[in-house]
């Protein structure tokens, strides 16, 4: 999307993806009703994480613009219900998870001629990356860093490994960074608020 969503869009946007993760653990098509805004083509992902613990359950995307926006977020919410690293959702984990959307700002190459001026055009908390080299790719959002305490050297190197490279390999890979704006249920079906760095 050109510009990032407002408040009361990011609620509509994780309500969204609720319905559809909900829609496709019992097999019954979604009822999604979005405003034309999400009409516009947008990269977004779906992440579910346990509560009240906090773990990873599933988080699926499109990083790139290929999409109308709602569709990227319906299609993203069932692929999370069935992320490859876990088992698929189920009916009775519904009330045990929390929905978080992510929508992204469109990839841009990072340009740099060494590695430190790679590691100084990056900032945590601010950008996405995405690593490409041969038939390797990976893609960590803005907010992993965050939440495990990474410098830009581990982010980039958590990222290799990510995309199955060795942890160095991004000194001679593309890297492309992006942005974007997180808003997330603080329960399960709860009040929906957008996450920032102040988080």
């Amino acid at each position: 999307m050109s510009k990032g969503l407002l408040e009361e869009e990011g609620v509509l946007a994780v309500e969204a993806a609720r319905e559809a993760v909900e829609a496709h653990v019992v097999r019954r098509p979604p009822e999604i009703g979005l405003p034309s805004r999400f009409s516009e083509k947008g990269g977004a992902f779906v992440t579910l994480h346990t509560h009240p613990q906090n773990q990873l359950r599933g988080c699926i995307g499109y990083p790139e613009p290929i999409f109308s926006l709602a569709e990227a977020i319906v299609r993203a919410a069932a692929g999370a219900c069935e992320d490859p690293r876990f088992p698929p959702l189920r009916s009775h984990e519904l009330d045990k998870v929390v929905v978080e959307v992510s929508v992204l700002s469109v990839p841009e190459p990072i340009h740099a001629s060494s590695p430190q001026e790679v590691l100084g055009s990056i900032e945590v908390g601010r950008d996405g990356l995405i690593i490409s080299k041969g038939p390797y790719r990976g893609l960590l959002l803005p907010q992993v860093a965050v939440e495990w305490g990474w410098d830009v050297t581990m982010f980039l190197q958590n990222l290799c490994r990510k995309a199955g490279l060795g942890p160095d390999d991004w000194m001679d890979a593309d890297l492309f960074r992006f942005e974007s704006m997180v808003f997330a249920e603080t329960e399960p079906r709860g009040k929906v608020m957008r996450r920032g760095k102040a988080d």
